[in-house]
């Protein structure tokens, strides 16, 4: 009989692989979807895909974090400052300084989190 559970993680997965992180995670409505591509005690890389009006609440990071946006448009507060990002953009997330992640369209995004 076959199992129809999916493989444990590993980072084998896709190392050595050539990428396009985009079609990697899909969109689901009314919902926030993630993918962890590598998970290290040092860090990981994970990928998200928001729907509308998805988002993450505010929370703080002992380490600092960096959002590369692969598509669409979104809205970062750190501080309670909003800064807008677009497709290919990219911003970096100050430890220690509470954000915040909202989808006013879908996107997508990688989130490179290094610890230190």
């Amino acid at each position: 009989m076959k199992s129809s559970r999916k493989p444990a993680f590993t980072e084998q997965n896709f190392a050595g692989k050539v990428l396009r992180l985009a079609s990697l995670v899909d969109y689901q409505k009314n919902a926030v979807v993630s993918k962890q591509l590598l998970r290290k005690k040092t860090g990981t890389l994970t990928l998200f895909a928001f729907d509308k009006n998805e988002g993450l609440s505010e929370h703080t990071s002992p380490y600092d974090a960096s959002i590369l946006l692969l598509e669409g448009q979104s809205t970062i507060l750190i501080g309670g400052k909003p800064h807008t990002l677009k497709t290919g953009e990219m911003i970096i997330l100050p430890a220690n300084i509470p954000h915040a992640v909202n989808a006013p369209e879908r996107f997508k995004m990688l989130l490179i989190m290094i610890r230190s």
